[in-house]
């Protein structure tokens, strides 16, 4: 093997990998919160809301779920203009991740919710809890305990996924990389730089998961 590496193209761009790196950390970040949001409506509607609530949800969770997430962000990049819909390649970035986030996340925290037995809810509601009450402090933190590794990993595999936003020109981690490779022609070490972000990002948003559970969510099961 005959080549010859040269990484100072690539230091020389580090404050564009820098940009981009927090870019993807931003649309990850909001996405998980949004996402997270979006689930816990969608997981409540779907467990006791309303019938044409629940199929109206069900119907939703299907066409994400079943559908690429790249034809999904072009749909909200490209398609809804055609309706007067126009959004920024951030925002439909980060619209279209809370919507993938969303559907997967709703049938993970549904199964958590219906873990919790119902002797536990009968017990709220007899000690005089209203029915939010009951859904916040009885059902709704106990289930994310329940369910927090496979949340986790599904928050993880959104981040990584994030590189897709950049067919559409988000300034994420993945776009710079490309117009890098495109300018300097070192694409090896790019995207060998590139890799070890996305693997740093990957342990970091692990070990900042990990707090999350010590600090809110480690207590004694008593039941």
């Amino acid at each position: 093997m005959n080549y010859d590496f040269q990484f100072g193209p690539v230091f020389d761009a580090w404050p564009l990998l820098l940009r981009g790196t927090w870019m993807t950390i931003q649309l990850s970040f909001s996405a998980m919160i949004l996402g997270l949001a979006l689930a816990v409506l969608c997981a409540w509607g779907k467990t006791a809301g309303p019938r044409p609530l629940r199929w109206l949800i069900s119907v939703y969770i299907e066409v994400i779920r079943n559908t690429p997430f790249l034809v999904q962000l072009f749909f909200f990049f490209f398609a809804l203009p055609a309706i007067g819909i126009r959004w920024s390649p951030y925002y439909a970035a980060l619209v279209a991740m809370v919507f993938n986030l969303g559907a997967y996340a709703t049938e993970i925290v549904r199964a958590g919710i219906e873990s919790i037995p119902r002797g536990q809810i009968e017990a709220g509601l007899a000690l005089n809890l209203s029915r939010v009450e009951v859904f916040r402090f009885v059902i709704l933190k106990p289930a994310l305990r329940a369910i927090y590794p496979a949340l986790t990993s599904q928050f993880i595999l959104l981040m990584l996924a994030s590189s897709v936003v950049s067919v559409i020109s988000a300034n994420d981690l993945t776009s710079v990389a490309a117009n890098l490779t495109s300018e300097t022609f070192r694409n090896f070490e790019i995207y060998i730089v590139v890799t070890g972000i996305y693997l740093a990002l990957t342990l970091a948003f692990s070990y900042l998961f990990r707090l999350v559970f010590q600090w809110g969510l480690n207590y004694p099961d008593r039941r």
